[in-house]
């Protein structure tokens, strides 16, 4: 028996989740939804063409609407949002009243927690609700419970990634992969750490550390916000440190320190020459068609150092992965481990009939979606240092 899938959004993260649904869940069908019928029907027939197979279908949908959203998910056995954060919390109500799991993309740690803070009623609806799957938070927390589970008593997690272009252009060497209110919202506010077994707010753009990748040179990795999301709460007793932080080219926070202090991350309005004008609103309107470049190909890195106790000795554990842009779907590869990540985790909740709302950190073993990624050609390499 098959199953049938949701994808809301059918932007360049719903197209690949709807493409591993299709490709690797078991799915009788797939049905991408968005507020853009003719997107989602180009998205329909992109992804039908890659498969060569007609299973994905298309439907237009507006998320914010509730009245909307019901009768037209009420069929799926599992839904994925690939929409903007702030309306999981609506999609969560639909989901549960529904009797739909639900997956998404996360983005917002307060947002996360009022999701996960309706356990009972995921129970009662017999579904699963994970939120903040993708690449950070997602994958990065998935890999860390890897290296975790190479120790009888782990200590300690260091996790560095980032998406790159393969070519940096001057003078930010930096391309958009994702919408430039995500990364803005990446880096404005703090991160919640795990230092001295104990939860630290680490203010972004703080701690900025050197980090030397083969083929990639020496790149820079600073504090950015949310990329943990629950996790340090969950292994606050476990751990005595954990810590992420975001991988760029040299010189690119030295930029974002100096846009930040201007005040172009501001979301107050302000007034000049009898203007009306949001700060950040400015610097994306000015910023996003920069840094957006059609066809540029990239590469995600990740490296994970751990230590901790296996047979009553301490150990080291490096994990590194890299992932670079597929040539033959055009699928990124921040596409990839984003879109993926989330897939993999809406199959193993479809498939094991999981229930409950469980943070990402607790949702799929790091082993058991390592033989999975391997299915998909991810290339993740583990050493003892």
């Amino acid at each position: 028996m098959g199953f049938h899938y949701a994808v809301l959004g059918a932007g360049k993260q719903g197209q690949t989740i709807a493409y591993d649904l299709a490709k690797n869940g078991d799915a009788n069908s797939v049905c991408i939804f968005d507020l853009n019928e003719e997107i989602a029907v180009q998205a329909k027939n992109r992804l039908n063409n890659l498969l060569e197979i007609q299973i994905v279908t298309a439907q237009q949908l507006n998320v914010k609407n509730k009245n909307e959203l019901a009768p037209k998910l009420n069929s799926y056995d599992t839904l994925v949002s690939a929409v903007p954060y702030f309306l999981n919390e609506l999609i969560t109500e639909v989901a549960i009243e529904h009797n739909i799991n639900m997956i998404d993309l996360g983005g917002n740690t307060e947002i996360v927690k009022n999701q996960l803070a309706k356990n009972k009623d995921a129970l009662n609806s017999n579904i699963a609700i994970t939120p903040d799957c993708g690449m950070g938070p997602g994958m990065n927390i998935t890999l860390s419970l890897l290296v975790m589970e190479h120790f009888d008593d782990p200590k300690t997690i260091h996790i560095y990634d980032g998406g790159l272009p393969q070519e940096p252009e001057e003078p930010w060497n930096y391309n958009l992969f994702f919408n430039i209110n995500g990364l803005t919202n990446e880096y404005d506010g703090s991160a919640s750490f795990i230092r001295n077994g104990k939860i630290e707010e680490v203010e972004c753009f703080e701690d900025i550390e050197s980090v030397d990748f083969e083929n990639y040179g020496l790149l820079e990795a600073s504090v950015t916000s949310g990329g943990l999301s629950t996790m340090p709460w969950t292994f606050l007793k476990q751990l005595n440190t954990l810590e992420n932080k975001t991988l760029r080219y040299p010189g690119h926070w030295k930029d974002m320190i100096a846009y930040r202090r201007l005040g172009l991350f501001d979301l107050n309005e302000i007034e000049i020459n009898n203007q009306k004008i949001i700060p950040r609103e400015f610097y994306h309107h000015l910023l996003a068609p920069k840094l957006t470049k059609e066809n540029v190909k990239d590469v995600c890195l990740m490296r994970i150092i751990g230590s901790g106790i296996k047979n009553g000795q301490e150990k080291k554990i490096q994990l590194d992965a890299i992932e670079l842009f597929d040539d033959s779907t055009g699928f990124t590869a921040m596409e990839k481990w984003t879109g993926w990540h989330a897939s993999i985790v809406a199959i193993h909740v479809t498939k094991n009939k999981i229930t409950g709302a469980i943070p990402v950190e607790k949702i799929i073993t790091g082993n058991k979606f390592l033989h999975e990624a391997k299915k998909r050609n991810f290339n993740i390499k583990l050493k003892k240092i």
